[in-house]
């Protein structure tokens, strides 16, 4: 008791002075999360919008994703090897065809047999167009798939694709196909089920989701066995807050913390700090096709390059997100197979060139425009104090992402500050693929970019890929149709109770965790 009282103490003293509600810090104490109850609460800043995994695209989700579901194929997040999950073997009959045997002995979480007939609908059931899949191009190079026998099933390509295997093992897990027919997409969402560690319970909108043990998952999985009884989602929008709760014993691990806040918890008794590069990047979008507004700036290639000239990207990285962050100037992560920056133009920290290029633009006074933004205010409002530096006066629209990305993709935002992981998609395909391919992400939509990714896409020649691959680069770059800022970097804090492991692909493995 004293020292939970000691906690409490701390926690107030750490949130003096803000703007911290006192009052859902002391409602959230009289239920601990705790290894004595043999429940982890983990806190994030942003809702789920739909913890269907194909139906989200938010980090969150993605997380709920390898907690609920598994995949074919798992890869090894510390040597990068493919292993077995739900596919025992695979091979290759040609650049185009996939077959995979499968696991005899999973049951979904319902009781229903996992067999062939549920890969086979997942694959056919997402790649149709009235499916409402968020992110397309991680099906898109699918043409469909078939159930050869019970536990045999073969996937067709639209074309050959290399990175086949990298997104078998990460944003496509299987679904049962009797138990989707049966309630359906919305039911689903609301009720999912499948073969993973760890079954959903409770889906609460506005406060969490919570999953308990999955007592009958396979032996055998590559994953491991869950350790936890249960896990407890929670949506903390405020970081004091989150902060103040992990101190309290509310929650027992946050993630996002900033490296000011990271500093002052590594001193509180009985919690753990770790951290560092991430492989999810930071970037500004401009309307370069004029859709927000017919006289929008960002249509002239000179207004966005004086964007990029504009912010201080190794001030963001080195003094704001801190932790191993990097600057960057191409948009994807630095480890993906086919991110070649060095063919992007290097636009270093030059307000007077900013200003000179808006000048030639017609824009010698600079101009007003709106951002938009959804996580992390700090750094936006650090982005919009380094644009009105050269007279671009930019006004913060921060909404929850959902909203965010539909007003995104309706043409309606002048700029957006955004952050993308790939999915932990170790291939440029994953970046590229999402934003330039023209999807529903693509502002651009330049035939030449597009026709560069869409060949290193479905090239077996490495050599190729990465020439493609590198001349899409180029483009990009040339014509600033973004801003790449910085790579992220992730502080994590949590009971010293717990063992976490973090990894730098940012996928939080709970389903590894235990209690010490």
């Amino acid at each position: 008791m004293n020292l939970h009282a000691g906690r409490i103490r701390n926690a107030v003293r750490f949130i003096a002075g803000s703007s911290v509600a006192l009052s859902s810090l002391l409602c959230a104490t009289h239920a601990f999360a705790d290894k004595a109850h043999d429940t982890l609460v983990y806190a994030s800043d942003s809702e789920v919008e739909n913890v269907s995994a194909y139906q989200n695209n938010l980090r969150e989700g993605v997380i709920l994703a390898h907690l609920i579901w598994d995949n074919l194929i798992y890869e090894d997040p510390a040597t990068g090897q493919f292993k077995p999950e739900l596919a025992t073997a695979w091979k290759w009959e040609s650049p185009t065809s996939l077959l995979l045997d499968l696991r005899h002995d999973v049951k979904f979480q319902n009781g229903d047999p996992f067999t062939a007939a549920d890969v086979a609908f997942t694959f056919n059931y997402m790649t149709a167009p009235d499916s409402k899949v968020i992110t397309r191009q991680n099906v898109d190079w699918i043409k469909g798939a078939q159930k050869v026998s019970d536990y045999q099933v073969r996937i067709q390509l639209k074309a050959p694709f290399p990175a086949a295997l990298e997104y078998l093992a990460g944003p496509l897990p299987i679904y049962p196909e009797a138990y989707f027919r049966k309630v359906g997409p919305e039911g689903f969402s609301k009720a999912p089920v499948g073969t993973g560690p760890y079954r959903v319970t409770s889906i609460q909108p506005g406060v969490g989701v919570t999953l308990v043990k999955n007592s009958n998952y396979f032996s055998g999985s590559p994953l491991g066995q869950p350790k936890i009884g249960t896990i407890r989602f929670v949506v903390i929008p405020d970081p004091e807050t989150r902060a103040a709760q992990l101190m309290t014993g509310a929650v027992d691990w946050i993630w996002r913390v900033p490296a000011d806040q990271a500093q002052s918890l590594k001193a509180t008794p009985n919690l753990t700090v770790a951290g560092g590069e991430t492989m999810r990047i930071g970037f500004l979008t401009m309307d370069d096709q004029g859709t927000s507004a017919p006289n929008s700036p960002f249509r002239d290639v000179r207004v966005r390059q004086a964007v990029n000239y504009a912010v201080n990207r190794a001030a963001l990285a080195n003094d704001l997100v801190r932790g191993g962050s990097q600057p960057i100037y191409a948009p994807c992560f630095h480890t993906q197979f086919g991110c070649d920056a060095s063919v992007a133009l290097r636009y270093g920290y030059d307000p007077a060139k900013a200003r000179e290029l808006l000048k030639e633009a017609g824009y010698p006074n600079g101009f007003e425009t709106d951002l938009y933004a959804y996580r992390e205010r700090d750094y936006a409002e650090a982005i919009i104090g380094d644009l009105r530096k050269v007279g671009i006066v930019a006004h913060l629209h921060y909404l929850q992402y959902a909203a965010l990305r539909t007003a995104y993709r309706a043409g309606k935002t002048p700029m957006t500050f955004q952050a993308w992981g790939s999915y932990s998609v170790n291939d440029a395909s994953a970046s590229l693929g999402a934003f330039f391919k023209g999807g529903p992400d693509d502002t651009a939509k330049d035939p030449a970019v597009m026709k560069d990714i869409g060949i290193a896409d479905a090239s077996n020649d490495p050599t190729e890929r990465k020439a493609h691959y590198a001349a899409a680069l180029k483009r990009i770059s040339e014509q600033a149709y973004w801003a790449p800022l910085f790579s992220y970097s992730t502080n994590y804090a949590f009971t010293s109770d717990l063992n976490f492991q973090p990894w730098p692909d940012e996928l939080p493995r709970f389903y590894q965790a235990s209690w010490k």
